[in-house]
């Protein structure tokens, strides 16, 4: 059932669910190829798995946090799409 009524999407961005929907189903098309999941996985080790010490200055990791929140967007985006795919 396709819905025209605007609401809050997973990146926090307010538009129609349609809308919303495609820019998941995009992201999991984009990601699910075999390229895809390399660079997914690439962009992984880069933000999730990246510890820093105690030492760690402000900048630095508002900067790594930062990351980190787009990366779980399109990881978010990825199980959207695939959670909407099985109800189909």
């Amino acid at each position: 059932m396709s819905s025209n009524r605007t609401y809050i999407g997973i990146d926090g961005i307010e538009r129609n669910k349609d809308e919303d929907l495609r820019i998941s189903l995009d992201v999991h098309s984009l990601f699910k190829t075999p390229t895809g999941q390399s660079v997914l996985k690439y962009l992984r080790k880069i933000t999730i798995e990246t510890v820093n010490g105690p030492n760690v200055n402000d900048a630095t990791l508002r900067h790594l946090e930062g990351q980190r929140y787009v990366y779980a967007i399109l990881e978010r985006r990825i199980n959207h799409a695939m959670k909407e795919k099985k109800n189909v």
